[in-house]
């Protein structure tokens, strides 16, 4: 069989699996910057994902480009941390943009959607139920399940904003106009998870005007992040 049909399968099988009601969301991480010329048509790839509940969407910019001519206005240094992070993890030290790291534990190229799908095919999807909602100026998530023996685990919030236009005006992408996708500017360890039901609380930032907020519950610690155990999500505006 050629690797077009091969390919085409292979795609039509993933998003066949993630048609189903019950099934999990995919949780796809970006690691992006303004400043990599190989990016915007990751950029691109993952505004389009990001309208599909199949996906939780997340771009991450990271600010290794930045000595490139261009300052990212939106990477922080958590960001690349991060990144590297999931390489340790993961043992293959692979750090590049554009970089999709698929539930916690996988990576692909983030413009090319057959590698993304195919990495998305030999990881396990997120399946504890977690639970947001809002309550005043504060979010209250719930995580069910329980997992005795369950490896330790960490609940973070990855707060974002939903959709941003940059117009670059230095660097490999000078004079280019990009749309960023559910930009994460935070990353908040709430605590551990265990194996038993646990509930948190906290507090956002009025001031930040995020748009939403991502809540994830992954294998190890917030400094080493691994498998998405559970993801949840919820719109602030």
């Amino acid at each position: 069989m050629h690797a077009r049909a091969i390919a085409t399968l292979l795609l039509g099988s993933f998003f066949a699996a993630g048609s189903a009601a019950a099934a999990p969301p995919t949780v796809l991480e970006l690691f992006t910057s303004q400043g990599c010329s190989s990016c915007p048509p990751a950029d691109r790839l993952f505004e389009k994902l990001a309208h599909d509940d199949h996906f939780i969407v997340l771009s991450l910019p990271v600010d290794y480009w930045d000595r490139l001519g261009w300052k990212d206005t939106f990477a922080k240094h958590a960001f690349t941390e991060r990144q590297r992070a999931y390489a340790i993890m993961r043992g293959d030290q692979q750090v590049y943009t554009p970089q999709a790291v698929v539930n916690g534990s996988e990576h692909a190229n983030g413009a090319n959607m057959l590698g993304i799908a195919a990495s998305a095919e030999t990881t396990k999807p997120p399946q504890l139920t977690v639970a947001v909602k809002r309550n005043g100026d504060d979010i209250e998530v719930s995580v069910d399940g329980t997992r005795p023996g369950s490896p330790a685990a960490t609940v973070v919030v990855l707060p974002y904003l939903a959709s941003r236009d940059v117009a670059v005006g230095r660097g490999e992408n000078s004079g280019t106009k990009i749309t960023y996708t559910n930009i994460v500017r935070e990353i908040i360890p709430l605590g551990a998870w265990s194996g038993s039901p646990v509930k948190y609380r906290t507090k956002l930032s009025a001031d930040a005007h995020y748009d939403g907020a991502v809540v994830l519950v992954q294998e190890g610690t917030p400094a080493l992040p691994g498998a998405i155990l559970g993801a949840g999500r919820i719109a602030l505006h």
